[in-house]
């Protein structure tokens, strides 16, 4: 938190007029000459909230504690690039497959086969976690790829009722086209008055950068793939002949 001089300045502001203990520590500090002219920083434990408990007891002892520049062992909790992967995977949002369904979601035949194209631009997604403070400066990327769509025609009267499609890159990211696709969902049985459940989920690879660059090498562990999902009610109608 602190420099030898920012700390004085801290204590001096702080704990001035205070009474006991806080009066026998500030002189504490005073005595030790707040390690002006040593190497190292001033740590002070900081809470998530205002909330103080027995979980993470508080003493005069370890409320602000002096740690050398270099310290001799290290710390299991330490920050690390794989820690910021993390904090940055848990932050990022994938979003919503654009699926588009043609014939469109309400005018699906029996016997018709259904494409399925993601509409618009459909790219990689990334969030950068990072750190720069008191000359600690470190960074990292996480960088989901879509790679697969997965449809479920939500209902058994479809050949196939699942199928899964890779996703290729195109000139504004990545596509699928399933015009000649041997999975194209066929609807065997018309919706009648009512409707199926229609989803596609898209399966992204993740992968993490040591640096704020989503183009830097892959590190070590990976990350667990992503999810993102998309459900359209649809209906299915019934003709006396259908016209390719």
């Amino acid at each position: 938190m602190y420099t030898p001089e920012e700390y004085e300045e801290f204590i001096k502001s702080a704990y001035k007029g205070a009474q006991e203990p806080a009066a026998s520590y500030a002189k504490k500090r005073e005595e030790e000459d707040y390690h002006k002219g040593d190497k190292g920083l001033w740590w002070q434990v900081q809470f998530r909230d205002d909330a103080y408990n027995e979980a993470c007891p508080v003493t005069p002892d370890n409320w602000e504690i002096w740690v050398p520049q270099a310290q001799p062992k290290q710390d299991p909790h330490q920050l690390t690039p794989q820690t910021l992967s993390e904090l940055a995977y848990n932050s990022t949002k994938l979003p919503t497959p654009p699926v588009e369904l043609s014939p469109k979601g309400d005018r699906l035949v029996v016997n018709l086969g259904t494409r399925v194209k993601l509409d618009g631009d459909f790219d990689r997604v990334w969030t950068t976690a990072s750190i720069d403070y008191k000359g600690v400066q470190m960074a990292a990327t996480t960088v989901a790829t879509p790679v697969a769509l997965r449809i479920d025609a939500g209902t058994a009267d479809a050949d196939p009722q699942t199928c899964t499609y890779d996703l290729v890159k195109g000139d504004k990211g990545y596509t699928v086209d399933s015009k000649d696709a041997g999975c194209n969902v066929t609807y065997l049985r018309s919706s009648g008055s009512g409707t199926y459940p229609f989803k596609a989920a898209i399966t992204w690879k993740v992968t993490w950068t040591d640096s704020a660059d989503p183009d830097g090498p892959a590190q070590q562990p990976g990350l667990p793939d992503g999810l993102s999902t998309f459900e359209q009610n649809v209906t299915v109608h019934e003709i006396q002949s259908v016209n390719r």
